[in-house]
């Protein structure tokens, strides 16, 4: 479904990704982990749109998207819950949610989906009149993901979605991107510095390191890859 080819995105002279390739199988989760400063916000950022690449080609379904401007990278299927979540804070849980489907039409869809999303978290029907910025972290997040949705997208882009969430939440948001993949077969490419659980919730994974992939493969092979184990499982 996407598919990157020798990707160099740039902050002034600094090259912040130097010519990485990766395709995101239709269907499937995969995930991207790496350190801080590794690139993987950059390459999320640049896939919707909201970066320049200076070289390289990014194909979604056939069809080229490197140089499309962000409210066409949403049109054409592709959300994104950025890090930090970024939802608006004075807005009502429903208007973020209202926010989300901003490009569509389909008053009937769009009711559909919202009762979807409230299928999913639930908490955020208990508080749809309540101003998002007075949520939890947690509930931010599941906010920003369920926002994404409303756009109805044939894939999502999720940056750090356990960043400041408090570790009994962290499964539950972690089993609700499994549960979106499964149950709307909404193709999913994660940014995850919990490489434990990202990598039990993908099929695919690659590790990047200062802006280059460095290794590729199944979820369960990286998972049981002895580097991988020692950089970033916390095990030898």
């Amino acid at each position: 479904m996407l598919c990157i080819r020798d990707l160099q995105v740039c902050y002034g002279e600094i090259k912040a990704l130097k010519g990485i390739s990766l395709e995101v199988p239709d269907g499937s989760i995969v995930t991207l982990i790496g350190g801080n400063g590794a690139g993987k916000t950059t390459l999320l950022r640049t896939i919707s749109g909201l970066l320049k690449a200076r070289s390289g080609s990014i194909q979604w379904d056939g069809k080229e998207l490197t140089h499309e401007p962000p409210h066409e990278v949403v049109k054409l299927g592709i959300a994104h819950a950025p890090e930090g979540r970024m939802i608006f804070a004075n807005l009502s849980v429903q208007e973020n949610l209202r926010m989300g489907a901003y490009l569509r039409k389909d008053t009937d869809g769009i009711k559909r989906d919202l009762e979807f999303a409230f299928t999913i978290f639930p908490r955020l029907k208990e508080r749809l009149s309540q101003p998002g910025g007075t949520l939890s972290g947690g509930e931010q997040q599941m906010l920003a993901i369920a926002r994404a949705l409303m756009s109805k997208p044939k894939m999502l882009l999720l940056d750090e979605p356990s960043l400041g969430i408090a570790p009994k939440l962290v499964r539950t948001i972690f089993e609700k991107i499994v549960e979106i993949n499964r149950e709307l077969g909404v193709t999913v490419l994660l940014v995850e510095q919990n490489a434990n659980l990202a990598l039990a919730s993908a099929h695919y994974g690659y590790v990047i390191e200062t802006g280059s992939i460095v290794l590729s493969g199944s979820a369960k092979e990286l998972a049981q890859n002895e580097d991988v184990k020692h950089a970033y499982l916390g095990t030898a």
